[in-house]
This record gives C-alpha cells, sequence and structure tokens, in this order.
C-alpha cells in the first residue's frame, strides 16, 4: 500500500518534471496548484486550478499536478480545517470573540444548504485558508522556479 502511494507520487513528480514550458509557467503553476490545494473547496479544485492558471497565464497542466500531490496532507485535514477555521474566525472577528467549539455545534447535512452555514463556517475556513495558503504558494513558486530554470539550461546545452 505505502510502496504504491510512493510510486504514484513519484509518477506525478516525473510528470511534472517532463512538461515542456517555460520555467515561470511551470512554476505559476505549482504556486497555484498549492494555493488551491490548502482552500476547503473539495471537489472544484481540479476546475479552479485551471481557470486560475488560464488566467494568470501559467501552466494549467501543473497546476492540475501539483493540487493532486497536495493530497499527500489528506490524513491531517481535519487538523489543518480546524486551525484554518480559527485562523479565519480571529481575523474576521478581531480577537473581539473566540470561536465557538465545533464539538458544541449541532450541524446536521440539511444545513449544508443553507446561507447561514457559509458565514459561520464557510467564511471563517476560506479566509483561514489564505493564511495557510498564500504562504505555502510562494514557498512552492521559489522552490520550483530555479529547479524549472536548472532544467532548462540541461535542455539547451
Amino acid at each position: 500500500m505505502f510502496k504504491k502511494l510512493l510510486n504514484y507520487f513519484g509518477a506525478l513528480r516525473e510528470k511534472l518534471l517532463n512538461l515542456q514550458d517555460a520555467p515561470h509557467a511551470l512554476a505559476g503553476g505549482v504556486a497555484i496548484g498549492m494555493f488551491i490545494g490548502f482552500t476547503p473547496l473539495f471537489g472544484l479544485k481540479t476546475l479552479l486550478c485551471l481557470g486560475l492558471a488560464f488566467v494568470l497565464r501559467c501552466n494549467p497542466i501543473a497546476a492540475v499536478i501539483s493540487v493532486s500531490l497536495h493530497d499527500v496532507v489528506t490524513p491531517f485535514w481535519p487538523v489543518i480545517l480546524e486551525a484554518e477555521y480559527k485562523i479565519g474566525w480571529e481575523f474576521l472577528h478581531w480577537l473581539h470573540e473566540s470561536p465557538p467549539e465545533v464539538q458544541s455545534m449541532h450541524f446536521h447535512i440539511q444545513d449544508v444548504m443553507k446561507w447561514t452555514t457559509f458565514f459561520t463556517i464557510g467564511l471563517p475556513l476560506l479566509v483561514g485558508a489564505m493564511f495557510l495558503s498564500i504562504p505555502a504558494a510562494f514557498i512552492a513558486y521559489f522552490l520550483t522556479l530555479p529547479i524549472f530554470r536548472r532544467r532548462e539550461q540541461r535542455r539547451q546545452t
């Protein structure tokens, strides 16, 4: 099981390194994937990566591959979502009140479709996600740009 997982992520890494595009476009695609990967917009991440890569003129395949590589943190999503929620709540309420305990909320599946749920849970999650996704995108861009530049120089020689 663990070996299959390593092979899967190794294959994604190889696909990413074999893409043909400008280093800036590839690194931008990776940054977009990391940015979208930290958002709690499950089911929309691939479409958002493609759209944002198109608008920013980055490599869309690199964006989709990097958002797929971001699935490594899937076992840690409960911790990440709780951190994003607390950060977002603190930012939106400017430290005037502490966030309610998630266990004390009575949340039912039909509450997902209510607008009040978006304002009480969704908005703090999205705002808190920005505090994790923006630094992750910058780090991913500046770590991968030199790698893609070296690879481009090797191909030219």
